[in-house]
């Protein structure tokens, strides 16, 4: 697994007064509040079998997959069923131009053949707890922001410690805020680090339709890959070990052959990333005139230049398919956000909830000012939007920069006298460094960082920008870079070395790169300081908190779920076609004839791999032809509520059984982060019998199909 640093990714109100099924990222260990809803839209399981402390459940099959994608178990030797974009960068660096298996597919046949993934981690969600009470009893109202969080900092460390003191497990817990700040859980966890790739379709199949059919219905992709969890002799966590054996796991998912049906009952359970559904119109208005176009712009280039380069050379490609992916994914994304904000008049929606917000609110005086707080939030913030971008696209995610970053972070820490810190620092730095002279391509680097650095010149406001950017000019640009490219540590593997075999922090200090990403952070955090900026900030906290707060109270005989925080939830809905707002009726299922008549041999997003063809063409299907229509069913819909983090999900049916696996949404409701959009909203999974046929006719890797528990 590549070590590069990754810059972090990704509640409607209706006003009625029941939760619908369809919406909703509800916490599985109160899932008792939604259960008779549940048994009414076809549910067959008890709720401990859905979440059990004591006794084996569901949630003991889902896993977080390396913190940033979910997986299941499925079969009682950990074989973890995930999709293909999840495990990615670990088939891209397993990968050679002599051993290609991303493009070629790989399928061991034994455990031995099973490739170890170094950095990739399985989490499994152990318990969890409502410790609200806990913590706001320590807190009051007339707090600062910095003494609210610290007392909640105190408190939930406190929490922690004593949920992992207990001698002999390898538990760790971490408790995160919900409702903006209005409630707390405590979350207990356990991760195994020795996770190895088991199979993986060729990309053709893997990422069929590409960057073009992203996010868009109807859709024909095999987006799937296997890996398997390891653990040491005592079926605890262990490092990457010979003598590991596959964990033997508390719950695996049973598999249904029967296939789905329009208004079948579906569920998704998963560690969805991160919404944003009490956002106000105000917070829209930001994000689609300002922040959200300026991403897209920034992502444009850098793909651009990454294109250019790994379409001449196949080891660069192989070593940049994932950083492309990652790039490519959230360009589209808000590319499409932006459009269905617009279109779906989310603004109008968040202002509609705002006019009753002040109806409820007039008069109480613990609701004053919350609205024009967080509206006067916004208006101060829209200065500072370009160089907060720029930070987060530039600074951190171009990994030479991210490099420099690190290392910046490790002098000033010795700057201030913080050995310790700064040699845990030089640590990863080391790590970087071995990983961008190994896997990276300077002519790249370099190109991104001159083209991005222009445009940054160009979009923050020059009262902003501090040292190199702000003296040289775009003029001035050309001249700089050759002093990059002839004096800097950081583009040459050899003068690194030298440097760092007597490494000295003073001399780093004097680099070039490092002297430029110094200034860019500095400017960025003069920004971020400046105390309108700052007490902006901090009214916007406590009005968001108190804004929710007053939203639930408004509707109390509502059930209400908590934005997306990558911690577990499971949404529950139905296998269910939709119309677009044009009127275009869209069915819940496709089939391979779908991929052959998609199939165009000049675009590499559209080939279609010769054995798979073959086999279709025999009507090889198996036990996994769709009884119904005779033909190969490839992916379904359902109206489960999912967003980035739920990439690899489980969709389950009634009885706990495996349907498939969820992997992207639909294009009309890409606003759904932000509101949920009921009559668009859809999410798409890769049906499980596409799956088995690709692993089982097309491969013959029927030793993982012998492993699974089929039901009929």
């Amino acid at each position: 697994m590549k070590k590069f640093v990754i810059g972090l990714l990704a509640l409607t109100y209706s006003l009625g007064n029941v939760a619908r099924a369809d919406e909703g990222m509800w916490l599985p260990f109160l899932i008792g509040r939604n259960y008779e809803d549940m048994k009414k839209n076809g549910l067959k399981l008890t709720q401990e079998q859905i979440y059990s402390i004591n006794k084996s459940s569901l949630k003991d099959a889902v896993i977080s997959f390396g913190g940033f994608c979910t997986g299941e178990l499925i079969s009682d030797k950990s074989l973890v069923l995930t999709n293909h974009h999840c495990g990615y960068d670990a088939i891209a660096a397993a990968s050679t131009p002599e051993k290609n298996y991303l493009d070629n597919g790989f399928w061991a046949k034994n455990h031995g053949e099973e490739i170890p993934v170094p950095g990739l981690t399985a989490t499994f969600m152990i318990r969890m707890e409502d410790v609200t009470a806990t913590v706001l009893k320590e807190l009051t109202p007339n707090m600062t922001a910095e003494q609210r969080a610290a007392k909640i900092k105190e408190v939930t460390d406190i929490l922690v410690a004593d949920a992992t003191r207990a001698t002999g497990t390898t538990y760790e817990a971490f408790v995160r805020d919900f409702f903006d700040g209005n409630e707390f859980y405590l979350f207990v966890k356990e991760t195994y680090k020795d996770v190895r790739l088991v199979g993986t379709p060729p990309q053709s199949a893997g990422k069929f339709g590409g960057d073009t059919d992203n996010w868009m219905w109807p859709r024909h992709t095999a987006d799937f890959s296997m890996f398997r969890i390891y653990a040491g002799a005592d079926n605890k966590p262990a490092g990457f070990s010979e003598s590991n054996t596959p964990l033997k796991p508390k719950h695996y998912l049973p598999i249904s052959l029967k296939g789905v049906k329009e208004n079948d009952y579906a569920m998704v359970m998963g560690f969805p990333g991160r919404t944003n559904r009490y956002l106000t119109s105000y917070g829209i208005e930001q994000a689609i005139n300002l922040e959200q176009p300026k991403i897209v712009d920034i992502r444009a280039k850098k793909l651009e230049i990454m294109k250019k380069y790994m379409d001449k050379d196949v080891a660069v490609r192989l070593n940049y398919s994932s950083k492309y992916a990652q790039v490519a994914n959230y360009w589209k994304y808000f590319i499409g956000q932006t459009a269905q904000l617009k279109a779906n008049k989310v603004a109008d929606k968040k202002r509609a909830i705002e006019a009753e917000f002040r109806k409820y609110t007039n008069g109480k005086a613990e609701y004053a000012n919350v609205l024009e707080d967080i509206e006067a939030a916004f208006r101060a913030t829209n200065d500072i939007i370009y160089i907060r971008t720029y930070q987060s696209e530039f600074v951190r995610q171009v990994d030479i920069n991210a490099l420099v970053f690190i290392y910046k972070a490790a002098v000033d820490a010795e700057m201030k006298g913080n050995a310790e810190r700064a040699k845990q620092l030089k640590e990863v730095a080391a790590e970087q460094a071995k990983a961008l002279f190994t896997e990276r391509n300077m002519a790249i680097e370099l190109e991104t960082l001159e083209e991005v650095l222009k445009m940054y010149m160009r979009d923050v406001p020059k009262k902003q920008q501090m040292g190199i950017t702000k003296s040289i000019g775009e003029d001035g640009l050309a001249a700089f870079m050759s002093r990059v490219k002839n004096n800097s540590i950081f583009v040459d593997e050899a003068r690194y070395n030298a440097f760092m075999k007597n490494y000295d922090a003073k001399k780093m200090a004097q680099d070039p790169l490092f002297i430029l990403i110094k200034n860019l952070d500095e400017a960025f955090q003069k920004a971020m300081s400046n105390p309108d900026v700052k007490s902006a900030n901090e009214k916007l906290q406590r009005a968001n908190r108190l804004f929710v707060k007053a939203v639930r109270e408004m509707q109390p005989n509502k059930k209400f779920y908590p934005n997306a925080n990558s911690t577990m939830r499971l949404t529950y809905g139905k296998v269910l076609p939709y119309t677009t707002n044009e009127g275009k009726k869209m069915d819940y299922l496709t089939d391979f004839d779908g991929v052959i008549a998609k199939e165009d041999p000049t675009n590499p997003e559209f080939f279609v791999d010769a054995r798979m063809k073959e086999v279709w063409k025999n009507k090889d299907f198996g036990q996994y032809v769709d009884k119904k229509t005779g033909k190969l069913p490839v992916n379904f819909l359902t109206n489960n509520d999912i967003t980035g983090g739920n990439s690899g999900s489980p969709c389950i049916n009634a009885y706990g059984e495996l349907i498939g696996t969820a992997f992207d949404g639909n294009w009309e409701a890409m606003s759904g982060d932000i509101a949920f959009e009921p009559q668009l909203q859809r999410t798409i999974v890769c049906d499980i019998r596409y799956v088995l046929w690709i692993v089982d006719k097309c491969y013959g890797a029927d030793n993982l199909i012998k492993e699974m528990k089929l039901v009929k």
